[in-house]
């Protein structure tokens, strides 16, 4: 690459990022993008992933041109520079993908006992019997934290209630609920 080209180019990635120009930064697009994909893929990668990061190597031109410093290298450098160090990152994270299949997070999770399941259809029915002893504000609330998880502040905008009564509201309800599921022998903890 001449002088000349390597000037116009110092000029074009100065435009992109002085004036967020798009005629320039499609001129550097046109120009580099084939190149960086090509170099890329001398470096082993395959095709796709290859232009998914010369794109990703361009979109980085067009955020952090202003990062570009035409006295310490050519734009060439600069972008040859940030496509190799991206393919080693994507090289380490392929790398560490590797999957332990002896790592427990990745193992279902057994089935549950079937005493178990009918003590957890009872307790739902246990709480289910003491939520429709509480006030309907206080159930809408705790269904629309604890069912559909919202934040207090969702609720407090959707309900129109302040947010220091919402939170209030929910506090009272779960006091309740504690009292009357102690008083049918259920553990709240």
């Amino acid at each position: 690459m001449n002088v000349d080209a390597k000037q116009h180019f110092a000029n074009l990635a100065v435009a992109v990022a002085q004036k967020r120009d798009q005629t320039a930064f499609a001129a550097l697009f046109d120009f580099f993008a084939p190149r960086l994909k090509s170099f890329l893929m001398r470096q082993n990668m395959p095709a796709m992933e290859a232009e998914e990061l010369a794109q990703e190597v361009m979109v980085v031109l067009w955020q952090k041109a202003h990062l570009y410093d035409s006295s310490k290298s050519s734009l060439s450098t600069w972008l040859f520079r940030i496509a190799r160090n991206r393919r080693i990152d994507a090289a380490r994270r392929m790398r560490n993908r590797t999957l332990d299949e002896t790592d427990p997070s990745l193992m279902p999770a057994a089935p549950a006992a079937p005493d178990a399941l009918v003590e957890s259809g009872d307790r739902e029915q246990i709480v289910r019997a003491a939520m429709e002893k509480l006030p309907e504000e206080q159930v809408t609330l705790i269904r629309m934290a604890f069912f559909f998880g919202q934040s207090h502040s969702e609720i407090s905008a959707a309900t129109g209630i302040p947010l220091g009564t919402v939170k209030s509201r929910i506090r009272l309800a779960f006091g309740k609920l504690k009292k009357l599921l102690e008083e049918d022998g259920v553990d709240s903890a």
